[in-house]
Parts: C-alpha cells; sequence; structure tokens
C-alpha cells in the first residue's frame, strides 16, 4: 500500500429538511388547524484524529463527502429528525487547510474531534406560523443549505523520534532492526521515497526519506523530509562511517552539512525555540564493519562527543551492539 500523505476533500455538511403545510383532521374539528411540522436540521461535518497512519489511502478513490440531509416536517405536527453527523477518520497529526478561506485546523490529540461545517437549519411547517391573527397560515419555510467547501489535508507525522541523515545513512535498516516495520532497504540513494513507521515499545520510530544539501530550498526531498520532522519529539542523526572512505568529505562534515539545512529551514519559517534544529538529539554512528581500524572507529566518536550530545556507535551485523542500543534508547524515550 502506498503511502499518501496529502490530499484535497469537497465536503458538505447536510441540508435541513423542508417544513410542511399539513391539516388536523379530526372528527367534530371540521375547520382543523395548522398541523404542519418543522423540519430537521442537517448533520455537521466533523473530522477526527486516529492512531492510524495510513488511513488516508482510504479515500484514494472517494473525494467527496457529505452528511446526512435532515428529514422533512409531518403532520400531526411531527418534527423532522436531525440528519446524522459525518465523521472523516484523520490520521493523528493531520492539518486541514480551507482552500477558499485558508482557515486552519491541526489534530494533535488521539480521538480529538472539529467541526468544519455546519449543518442547515431545517425549515418551518404551517403550524409555526399560527397566531390570533392568522389562524389558518400556509406559509411554510424550505430547509436550509449545509455549509461546503473545499479542504487540503496534509499529514505531519508525530513520532517520539526521526531517523535522520543523508542516504544511505542506514536508516531504514536500523528501523527494521529495531521494530517489524519491513521497510524497503537498498544500496542506492534515496531508497526511502516516503516516511517508514515503526513501533518500538510502544514509541513510534520514523525513517525520515533522505536528505541533501539544498532540502531547505525543495532539493532531493527536501521539502518533504523537513515537513515529516518538524513534529517529530527526538531526532536520531545517523552519520555512516563510508563517508571516511572513497575520497568522501568525513563523517563530521556531513553531520554539519544536514545540521546547517535544518537551521536554514527554521529560519526560512521564523521556527524560533520551536525549531528543527532545537529538537533534543542523539547521534548514531553507523556501518562500523566498513573499517576494522578500532583506533578510527575511536578517534570519530571523540570527534562527536565534543558537541555534548549521546554519541551511539553501531553495526546492524552485531546483535550485541543493536541490543546495547535498544537498551539504551528505552531508557532515553522512557525519560521523555
Amino acid at each position: 500500500m502506498a503511502f499518501i500523505d496529502e490530499i484535497k476533500i469537497h465536503a458538505s455538511a447536510g441540508r435541513g429538511g423542508n417544513g410542511v403545510v399539513r391539516w388536523r383532521q379530526e372528527k367534530f374539528i371540521p375547520k382543523g388547524g395548522p398541523a404542519g411540522g418543522d423540519a430537521g436540521r442537517g448533520g455537521n461535518f466533523y473530522v477526527q484524529a486516529v492512531r492510524d497512519i495510513h488511513v488516508l489511502s482510504k479515500y484514494k478513490a472517494k473525494k467527496s463527502f457529505s452528511a446526512e440531509r435532515g428529514e422533512d416536517g409531518s403532520n400531526k405536527s411531527l418534527h423532522g429528525k436531525n440528519g446524522e453527523d459525518f465523521y472523516l477518520d484523520l490520521p493523528l497529526g493531520t492539518i486541514i487547510t480551507n482552500t477558499e478561506t485558508e482557515e486552519k485546523w491541526q489534530l494533535t490529540e488521539e480521538g480529538q474531534k472539529i467541526m468544519l461545517l455546519k449543518g442547515g437549519y431545517g425549515g418551518f411547517g404551517n403550524e409555526h406560523f399560527k397566531s390570533s391573527t392568522n389562524t389558518t397560515p400556509k406559509e411554510w419555510r424550505p430547509g436550509e443549505e449545509g455549509e461546503k467547501g473545499d479542504f487540503k489535508i496534509e499529514l505531519e507525522l508525530f513520532a517520539d523520534i526521526g531517523l535522520i541523515g543523508l542516504p544511505n545513512a542506514g536508516k531504514s535498516s536500523l528501523l527494521n532492526s529495531l521494530t517489524n516495520a519491513d521497510a524497503k532497504v537498498g544500496d542506492y540513494a534515496f531508497t526511502t521515497l516516503d516516511p517508514n513507521l515503526g513501533d518500538f515499545y510502544g514509541y513510534i520510530i520514523a525513517d525520515i526519506p533522505g536528505v541533501i544539501e539544498g532540502a531547505s530550498e525543495g532539493k532531493g526531498l527536501g521539502v518533504k523530509f523537513l515537513r515529516h520532522i518538524k513534529r517529530t519529539k527526538m531526532l536520531a542523526h545517523l552519520i555512516s562511517f563510508e563517508n571516511l572512505s572513497n575520497g568522501s568529505a568525513g563523517m563530521m562534515k556531513v553531520y554539519k552539512e544536514i545540521r546547517k539545512e535544518l537551521i536554514k529551514y527554521d529560519k526560512k519559517l521564523d521556527l524560533g525555540l520551536e525549531g528543527l534544529s532545537q529538537k533534543e538529539e542523539i547521534i548514531v554512528l553507523t556501518k562500523t564493519d566498513v573499517f576494522n581500524d578500532q583506533k578510527i572507529i575511536d578517534r570519530e566518536v571523540k570527534k562527536f562527543e565534543k558537541l555534548g550530545e549521546k554519541v551511539f556507535v553501531i553495526s546492524l551485523f552485531d546483535d550485541k551492539m543493536v541490543k546495547k542500543f535498544r537498551d539504551e534508547l528505552v531508557k532515553i524515550l522512557k525519560k521523555k
């Protein structure tokens, strides 16, 4: 199933039912009287947050949704039934934008409900217009149209940890080792075209699509990458030891390159202390199997420890390393 994080829909609240003209027809009351009941209101249109990251894929084919129409009034002064409200399930972390008014809403808590559109009022039956001077009213009122609108729905992932780093840093492989995500892995750039999620003892880990220099300006998968990590509580920055081989720039330079993109993005959106570059971070040095020289590994670790962040070294081919990292990660998350 393809991951969908953005859709557009047309939504309608329910129309109110129509009032009616009816007359009492009872024995011994030859002239009768007005007995047309009022109509029911149309159903409201709601969105509600669910903890299902793939729920938008259900709406791939259907893009128009509406609440139920109110029931018309009836004879014997009976009131029409109100239309059923409509609830559209959306993933936790969704931003909904009215494309005409630009009004925005955010779903930030599981179970949260927001009314986007109000149903139309039901019309009045002729009994509503009865008075001492108008004993046989023939007036009635139709129901009002419900509110309508076009909406853009964008998912910004909520995750406890976001795995970030250049393409091929080992993010998908690490996610698969820690969870049962079964993320696609390949020896080429941009294997991950969409975020992958995994459940880690009840915590959500997101493997975010790779970023390159210029991501804050939209290069590569930049905008998509940055949009998703904006709502991640903590970042795990992966840097591969492969960056020391084949004439590569070096691990610290790669790390600073990603940091630079985060800072540029923060400034571009004026995020300040809420920005990506301000999130708590751990550093994970991956693919130690590239080198057999422990001195080289220790040298790089010391460089990153000087940054003041927690630094982990891991090889996915070493079960003890993976277990140790898993145990440490659980301790960090429990403190949140």
